[in-house]
This record gives structure tokens, sequence and C-alpha cells, in this order.
């Protein structure tokens, strides 16, 4: 089985295997994930002094949440509201969130 989902912030590509012997005493599941995150641009919306900050994307309602530890290039200092960024979007068990985010 092979699942591919696509949208406009990642790809995944998830291939399964499953082998099952032939007296049916065992079986074995293999599975496979492909993640790629794709490269978006948005404007810093809020800083916080926690060393957090929200994104706004263009087209969308909800703002995205940035931690601090995902700055690539640049500092929490070095930001300002209103700064043009690239990210990627990651599942967190919280939802959504910012990483590997770049000041433009």
């Amino acid at each position: 089985q092979i699942d591919i989902y696509s949208n406009s912030c990642y790809h995944y590509l998830h291939i399964v295997s499953v082998e099952i012997k032939s007296n049916f005493s065992s079986l074995y599941l293999n599975s496979l994930y492909f993640c790629e995150l794709t490269s978006m641009q948005g404007t810093i919306k809020k800083l916080t002094d926690k060393n957090f900050g929200f994104i706004s994307q263009e087209g969308q309602e909800k703002d995205l949440f940035f931690h601090g530890n995902e700055l690539v290039g640049c500092t929490f200092a070095d930001l300002r509201e209103g700064d043009a960024v690239t990210f990627e979007v990651s599942d967190t068990p919280k939802g959504p969130a910012a990483v590997k985010v770049s000041k433009i």
C-alpha cells in the first residue's frame, strides 16, 4: 500500500508492506514515512518576551506559532513585528507550528 498526501505546507509518502507466513503464526508489518516540508513565506505578527511569537500568512485566518529555538540565521532579538520570514510547517502535538524560521 502506498499513500501520498500533499498540501501547500508539506508532502507525505507512506509505504506499508505486510507479510503473513503460510501458517499465519507470524505477521510482519513494515511502514516507512517520508515527509518533505515546503518552504513558505509570512510576516512576524506578534513577538512575546518568552521567546516565541506568531507568523501571519497571506490568505490564512489563523496565525502560526513559532518558538525562538526554531530560528535559523538570526536570533530572537533580531526580529521585529512586520519582518518578512520564510519557514516550514510541522505538525506538533499542539497543532501546526513554524520551524526553520529565517528572516528575509
